[in-house]
Parts: C-alpha cells; structure tokens; sequence
C-alpha cells in the first residue's frame, strides 16, 4: 500500500510538472529581433561600419534558413560568390609560406577599435590545424596538415585552395569560413602567402 501512494505521489508529479517545463522552453527569436540586437550592439561604431552589418543577399538567405539553405539557393549563392572571386593578374598563386605562417598566426585586425594602420590578420589557427607540430589550434575547420602534399601540388588544386580562401562561400553555401578577399579582410598578397604556407613543399605544413 506504501509503495502504491509513493507510486502515484510521484506519478501526479510528473503530470503536474511536464506541462510546466514544456511552457517554460523559450520560443527561438525571429531574424528580425536577431537583426535588430546585432544592430543596436554596433550603436557606436562609425558610419562605414554600420552598412557592413546589413547582410548581403547571400548571408541574408543563409540567415533565414539557418545555413539550411536549399538546392536552388545553393546553387545562386555559389554562382553569385563565384563572380565576385577575383584571381591574381600574374597567374601566381604561391607567395611567402614565412610570410603566410605571420598571416595564418595573426588574429589582430577587423574591429572597428583598430588602429587605421593595423595589419588584419587571418587567425587561420583558430580553426585549423596547419603545421603538425603546432600544439595549439582549433577544431572548427578539418586539419590542413599535409595540404599541399596530400594533394600531390596539384595545379587545379592550388586554384581550388585560393577561390576557397577569397571566398569561401563560391565553393560551400553559407560556409562559416570567412570570405577573406571579398570582404577585403586580406590583401592580394597576404592571400598568395597564406596559399604558399599550404602548397609550399618547404612549408612546415608539408614535412
């Protein structure tokens, strides 16, 4: 008899208590109210910065449909990042790998406190694995280690690599990668170094 009241104590608990937990889950905001937060956060950033956080009609889709974007929508975002995707005018796509290890390494850059003259960088560590021996670096993105040497310095690869890194969206929709050259984050050249940091057989990358 003990058991059974215990039994149905805990039983109107339950019953008692389920609805109450499924009202108290929170309703996901709407893109509207997330814009208008993202908005109000850049109140006191000058004007210049102001327009760059109105998405583009890429990012715009990708924000809708929370990077679930259709096979349509895919495929005019990849056709749409791809024109903007601008390629070097001497047909070089390898730079420094000394130079591009410094651009890889450097998170600095991209904050409207910045100094005029700071020098972005592309924190590329924080998501990648790059040279093997490096001990710390991020999980985000897949391992780089061996790029160059895995695919053989291939020459469609090497273009493949730089379209990924000028913008990374003209190859994976609503990548989470940042489009470097579109958005003028990184130079021609940092881009070229980042490039021979990753095909360079001299590059620690590659041993």
């Amino acid at each position: 008899m003990i058991r059974s009241a215990f039994a149905s104590l805990a039983l109107g608990s339950f019953v008692l208590c389920g609805p109450a937990l499924a009202q108290d889950k929170p309703a996901k905001p709407s893109q509207a109210t997330i814009e208008a937060y993202v908005k109000s956060t850049f109140g006191k950033a000058p004007a210049e910065w102001q327009a760059r956080i109105t998405p583009d009609e890429s990012l715009a889709a990708c924000n809708v449909h929370r990077n679930q974007v259709s096979s349509a929508d895919a495929e005019a975002i990849t056709k749409r990042e791809l024109a903007r995707v601008s390629y070097p005018a001497d047909g070089k796509f390898l730079g420094n790998w000394k130079e591009g290890y410094k651009v890889a390494n450097n998170g600095r850059g991209g904050q409207f406190s910045d100094p005029p003259d700071t020098i972005a960088g592309g924190n590329c560590f924080a998501c990648h694995q790059l040279d093997p021996k490096e001990l710390s670096y991020g999980t985000l993105g897949p391992s780089l280690a061996a790029y160059g040497k895995d695919r053989k310095y291939d020459a469609e690869a090497i273009k493949d690599a730089y379209t990924k890194i000028y913008n990374s969206q003209a190859v994976v929709p609503c990548s989470n990668m940042p489009r470097f050259g579109t958005n003028k984050v990184l130079s021609e050249q940092q881009i070229k170094d980042v490039m021979a940091y990753l095909f360079d057989p001299e590059s620690p990358v590659n041993k």
